[in-house]
């Protein structure tokens, strides 16, 4: 039996059996299409779709465009499928949706469906077979939703989605702490960036990530990217978790997965602390040596500018 396999991330992709779908280049027929993919669980009010995809016409000429959509939409995927083909769509006189019972592979359906499996659970909580779901889903993600769409509802689904994938790749990155497989977990890290360059917790992620891996000198240096990130994107500072684990890199001190010291609540997403109670004694003996350079600095200026007075009452 063929199958209908439909891929929305990236560019729209629609093939029978592996034979690529022609016939649905139409821009209105496709997103009427990919609407009833993605609100795939319940029929649709014609009367709303038409307003929705065609809102800038009249009642009358945006049902008109509506029908003449569908008939497209349904002319090109009944040319596709085998004779007996259980129907795609389901049409009424008022209503239509997308039928429950139909053969076909979605990419967004997949990917929602490990993103539910894993829903409350940490990273380093899950088992194998779960990450390995999530570890499929996220190679699902070719790109943002419907690349190049800027509907309302579109834009919508497409934040949705995102949200979804950068959640997995925050598992899948803690997953890869707690097993060790620090490549993997560099590799996810970085996707989270592409998306969103100044997402603090991964920066630190990272750099855990990269010192656990034997590179202490890339880790140093994703401080670096971090801070600069933050003040471009948002104008700040990185977090005191974030310069407390950037000294403790520092001072070579690392072992294993970042534990908070005693004090410190953990930040539930990355394991690092999300405010400091106490400050550890290696960050107070760096902070102090720091203050006394200064001191010492500001009394050699201070005794500078005493002997100049002096000079000059002498005079």
């Amino acid at each position: 039996m063929s199958i209908l396999s439909i891929s929305l991330f990236g560019k729209v992709h629609i093939c029978w059996s592996e034979h690529t779908l022609c016939g649905l280049e139409a821009r209105k027929a496709q997103e009427l299409f990919c609407y009833l993919l993605l609100y795939r669980e319940r029929p649709h009010c014609r009367e709303t779709l038409s307003g929705l995809l065609w809102g800038g016409n009249s009642a009358t000429q945006s049902k008109k465009y509506l029908r003449q959509a569908l008939w497209q939409l349904q002319t090109t995927l009944d040319s596709g499928a085998e004779s007996g083909h259980c129907p795609l769509l389901l049409v009424e006189a008022d209503w239509i949706q997308l039928n429950p019972e139909a053969a076909l592979w979605l990419d967004v359906a997949e990917f929602e469906q490990a993103s539910t499996l894993a829903q409350g659970i940490a990273g380093r909580e899950l088992d194998s077979q779960m990450a390995q779901a999530l570890q499929a889903a996220v190679q699902l993600y070719q790109g943002d939703l419907l690349e190049g769409w800027y509907q309302d509802w579109c834009l919508f689904e497409r934040e949705r989605l995102q949200n979804m994938y950068l959640d997995m790749l925050n598992k899948l990155m803690d997953y890869c702490v707690t097993h060790q497989e620090y490549e993997a977990g560099l590799a996810y890290g970085m996707r989270i960036l592409r998306c969103d360059q100044a997402h603090e917790p991964t920066h630190r992620q990272l750099m855990r990530l990269q010192y656990l891996a034997g590179n202490r000198t890339a880790a140093l240096r994703q401080y670096e990217r971090c801070v600069a990130a933050l003040n471009e994107e948002l104008g700040v500072g990185p977090a005191r978790n974030t310069v407390a684990l950037y000294e403790q890199l520092c001072a070579d001190t690392l072992s294993g997965a970042w534990v908070a010291p005693a004090g410190m609540a953990p930040d539930t997403t990355t394991g690092a602390p999300t405010e400091p109670a106490a400050i550890p004694l290696f960050v107070l003996f760096t902070h102090l040596q720091q203050l006394r350079l200064e001191v010492a600095h500001i009394q050699y200026q201070l005794e500078q500018a005493i002997q100049a007075v002096e000079l000059t009452l002498s005079h």
